[in-house]
């Protein structure tokens, strides 16, 4: 008990800031998500509904292991299931601390758990805003995030940049781990063409429209130390029934068309909605993404959430006075618009 007199002083408290549900009345347009709106695709959504939730799934995942290490090329032994993406950044996070490192290097703008786990942790955390930075900045051990393409700025590093990071982490002992969460996503260029000895991180339900069904798997670059300490560090069946369906699935023929038919109309979407965003005047970021950086000319409308329209404000994802803005179908646009304009006027 502490002393006469004397309050008990109250622990810091690390809590992440996120942009979803927040607890106010239902979204009618949902702009603060990145998650595809199109989801999820018919056939990978009824195995998951038909999943089955009356037993323990096989604690080793040894048919899904299977199942995505033929996907990649790779050896069952190497695909590590995470129960998410944040389950297994907050893992990688803990064998970071025990394989020797003492920072954490993060992208921002970006995805605000890769510094809260580092801080849990005690570990510091190095912010880098470019390739730059981050390759000359880089002086000792250390766990190194790459989103790929970057959440929320949907920008994307050159092949040659990703190989010049990979180098000057080879040269002091540190470890490359590549988010990507959004390259299935992607509109535009081609896919990120990682270096060899990096760890990856997939997380297809922001793909899928499914973001409430927790699953991600983790590619390890060798069975080596950092393997080993990943492995003994997850929990026992780390994925529930529904996320063992969504990634049995995740690259059936089924779902990989359904990804393709749906980028197509996610670019269109995401045109119109730039143009309509820049006749008001709005300054827009490029983007590889169906989601991008804004700002408005002059602030928004303080009733969009009450008009159920809700947009994610990127202050704690490091770039703030910016607007995450993600694309939507046609009404959502209009509804947007409409609330923005002094005036309403039909959608083209």
């Amino acid at each position: 008990m502490s002393a006469p007199g004397h309050a008990l002083k109250r622990p810091q408290l690390l809590l992440p800031v996120h942009g979803g549900p927040d607890g106010g009345p239902t979204i009618a347009h949902d702009f603060s998500t990145n998650a595809n709106p199109l989801g999820p695709p018919p056939a990978l959504w009824q195995a998951v509904l038909d999943a089955d939730r009356s037993r323990y799934p096989d604690p080793s995942y040894r048919a899904l292991r299977e199942c995505l290490g033929t996907a990649h090329g790779l050896p069952p032994a190497r695909v590590l299931p995470a129960s998410g993406g944040a389950e297994a950044i907050r893992r990688l996070s803990l064998a970071a601390l025990l394989q020797g490192c003492r920072e954490v290097w993060v992208p921002t703008p970006g995805f605000g758990d890769y510094a809260l786990a580092a801080q849990a942790l005690g570990l510091a955390v190095r912010p880098y805003a470019d390739s730059d930075a981050l390759i000359y900045g880089l002086r000792e051990p250390a766990l190194v995030w790459i989103c790929e393409p970057c959440n929320p700025s949907g920008t994307s590093l050159s092949r040659e940049a990703l190989q010049a990071i990979a180098r000057a982490a080879a040269r002091c002992g540190a470890v490359l781990a590549v988010d990507l969460a959004y390259e299935p996503l992607r509109l535009h260029g081609q896919p990120a063409e990682l270096p060899p000895g990096c760890w990856q991180l997939h997380c297809p339900n922001k793909a899928l429209g499914l973001t409430g069904v927790r699953a991600a798997y983790l590619l390890a670059p060798a069975e080596d130390a950092w393997w080993a300490r990943l492995l003994s560090l997850a929990p026992s069946w780390v994925l529930a029934a529904e996320g063992e369906a969504l990634l049995q699935h995740w690259h059936h023929s089924s779902t990989l068309e359904w990804l393709d038919c749906s980028r197509r109309q996610l670019r269109d979407w995401s045109a119109a909605l730039q143009q309509q965003l820049a006749r008001l005047g709005w300054t827009q970021q490029p983007s590889v993404t169906p989601f991008w950086l804004a700002r408005p000319p002059g602030g928004l409308p303080m009733d969009l959430r009450s008009r159920g329209i809700k947009l994610r404000e990127t202050t704690s994802m490091g770039s703030p006075g910016w607007w995450r803005i993600a694309a939507q179908p046609p009404a959502s646009q209009q509804a947007l618009l409409q609330a923005l304009r002094p005036e309403p006027e039909d959608f083209r």
